[in-house]
């Protein structure tokens, strides 16, 4: 025997003191162990409640209590199982959400034509237009044979599909229904105010049609909002079910389809693993070009930078633990920035520079309205899945913050774009050097993808184009290279205590004006390696304006958007997959300064 009575009912009336009848119909409702939904608005109520047939019986007595509600009409039906998982009561604007300023169903409504006479009706062959104002998922599972659909995804799209209607409908006669009748109370009046001259609304809906007619010039069954989905005209639930992703009605046979998977796809919103990928990646392109225009960093803003005390500095003054942490930044220019009120501590208030610190304080450094220089937000998603994302990186575009940059850098894209994730870099690019970036979505696959590159299993080749022409069309390079940056964080060859690093070069193409297109594969990691390597055997870089010819340096910055570009790019890249564990490979497309492709061979 079913155990549960669902009630649904609605009625437009002006209602008061919103918050009190909220309260004290939720703590009612739940001391009666009912669930469902609850809709109050000052112009009206509706709702959905299933629960023991006592307590139904309690709670329409308490609602019918209320002032305008003593004739509250009621759809019942009976289910064997609980069809809502929670109570809510909730204060809206409307009962119904439409969006239409001036329609007002508690003082008029279209004419009702009840179930028996609509039928009677149809039986006849009387000329009539049925118009289902559902959303199209509803109709899905059924409706009046013959019925004309809105074609709408939501209520709110009502007005606007009206309007495109046939001008000859305004003259004909048209029955409006849905499943309980509350759409047709305001799409009525509205279609009225359209000029469309005989309107009628199912009273009661479809629902109140199963109960009076059964299934008479009704094909299928009537989608309802809770856990049945869809019930028939004996008003029993049926065996249709709702997919979790696009929430689509699916009839039983559409479950034994093998596209559908309870809670992941079904037939209608299912896609090959490459579309789906495809319509992610196209939906992140689209969340870039909003989160860098306009770059986010184009905005004047304080920074603030954190100095933390280090044990040795405990008991010193502020002043001599700055000139201790930060060694490139004079004494002068620190007792400058404590009397500007720059250095704060741990409250936020101005610390003097003769200030005692104690080791483990922190202290921040501020820096107000500032603004930083532009990059090149132009930042392209080659492959995206549960753990990984590759990327093709442009130029300028620093990976982190440092320097001047603080939000105009990759990570600050990528934590804004993934919001909530907050994806990890595996590995570093230069601000001027383009191409592939390996990302993981979580720490769990960062620690599973960073040391292929500590053990040397990734395989990573660039594309340079170099200032000279080199003898050999292949060669390598082994000088060592410094452990510590140097003046403005640039490194240098170190023959006597410098790191081991090994680059190995392939010639692609010799240009015409003294260039050379190389192919660089480097099979350690240092920092700046590359470019290092090539400068040290006498072929700079071009565009690299601190490793420069004739065996000078220049000062470390990131390029602008104006300068002649850094020509070294992150070609290829190949890897094991930190979840699948297969071996993958990628490839950026090459950048312009590599010249036509149909000049060298892309093996």
């Amino acid at each position: 025997m079913p155990n549960f009575h669902n009630i649904a009912a609605y009625k437009f009336v002006p209602l008061s003191e919103l918050r009190m009848l909220r309260a004290r119909l939720l703590a009612l409702c739940k001391g009666w162990e009912l669930k469902g939904t609850i809709l109050l608005s000052e112009e009206g109520i509706n709702l959905f409640v299933a629960g023991a047939p006592g307590k139904i019986e309690q709670l329409l007595a308490e609602l019918r209590s209320i002032l305008g509600l003593g004739e509250l009409q009621v759809k019942v039906s009976e289910s064997e199982q609980q069809p809502f998982n929670r109570m809510l009561v909730r204060i809206k604007k409307e009962i119904i959400a439409f969006g239409v300023e001036g329609i007002d169903p508690s003082r008029r409504t279209s004419p009702k034509l009840a179930a028996k006479t609509l039928k009677q009706w149809l039986d006849e062959g009387r000329p009539v237009t049925l118009l289902d104002t559902r959303n199209d998922y509803e109709v899905k599972l059924g409706t009046f044979r013959n019925a004309l659909p809105a074609g709408i995804d939501s209520f709110r799209d009502f007005p606007e599909a009206v309007r495109k209607l046939p001008s000859e409908m305004k003259e004909q006669a048209i029955v409006m229904f849905c499943t309980g009748g509350i759409r047709c109370e305001k799409a009525g009046p509205f279609m009225e105010r359209e000029g469309f001259k005989n309107i009628f609304q199912l009273e009661g809906g479809i629902l109140k049609y199963f109960e009076e007619c059964g299934s008479a010039h009704y094909d299928g069954e009537c989608f309802v909002f809770d856990q049945r989905v869809g019930v028939d005209p004996s008003l029993h639930e049926t065996e249709s079910t709702q997919c979790y992703h696009c929430q689509t009605p699916l009839s039983k046979e559409e479950q034994l389809d093998e596209r559908y998977v309870p809670g992941q796809s079904c037939p209608f919103c299912f896609k090959r693993p490459e579309e789906q990928m495809a319509l992610n990646i196209a939906r992140r392109h689209e969340a870039i070009r909003k989160a860098f225009a306009p770059l986010p960093g184009s905005t004047p803003y304080d920074n603030f930078k954190p100095i933390n005390i280090p044990e040795e500095c405990d008991e010193k003054t502020l002043l001599d633990a700055l000139c201790r942490v930060v060694v490139n930044v004079p004494a002068e220019k620190w007792e400058e920035e404590c009397a500007r009120g720059r250095l704060l501590d741990m409250k936020g208030e101005p610390a003097a520079a003769n200030r005692t610190v104690r080791a483990g304080e922190r202290y921040q450094h501020k820096f107000p309205n500032i603004t930083e220089p532009e990059v090149n937000g132009g930042v392209e998603i080659l492959h995206e899945d549960e753990a990984l994302i590759v990327l093709n990186k442009p130029a300028p575009l620093p990976m982190h913050a440092g320097g001047r940059f603080y939000r105009n850098t990759l990570q600050y894209l990528l934590n804004k774009v993934y919001h909530p994730q907050k994806p990890h870099p595996a590995h570093r690019l230069d601000a001027n050097t383009t191409g592939l970036v390996l990302v993981t979505r979580s720490r769990h696959f960062a620690g599973k993808l960073q040391p292929q590159f500590e053990r040397g299993t990734v395989q990573k080749s660039y594309l340079v184009r170099v200032q000279g022409a080199p003898k050999e069309d292949a060669f390598s390079c082994d000088a060592p290279i410094s452990s510590e940056a140097g003046r403005l964080g640039a490194r240098n060859v170190d023959l006597e205590t410098g790191l081991s690093a090994r680059t190995e070069f392939r010639v692609l193409c010799r240009n015409a004006d003294h260039t050379t297109l190389l192919e660089a594969r480097p099979l350690t990691g240092r920092t700046n390696q590359i470019r290092i390597h090539l400068w040290h055997l006498g072929y700079p870089v071009c565009g690299d304006q601190v490793y420069l010819p004739g065996n000078k340096m220049g000062e470390t910055q990131t390029l602008s958007l104006i300068d002649p570009p850094l020509c070294l790019h992150a070609w290829r890249i190949a890897f094991t997959h930190p979840l699948r564990q297969a071996r993958m490979e990628f490839s950026a497309p090459a950048p312009k300064w590599a010249g036509d492709s149909n000049g060298w061979r892309a093996e």
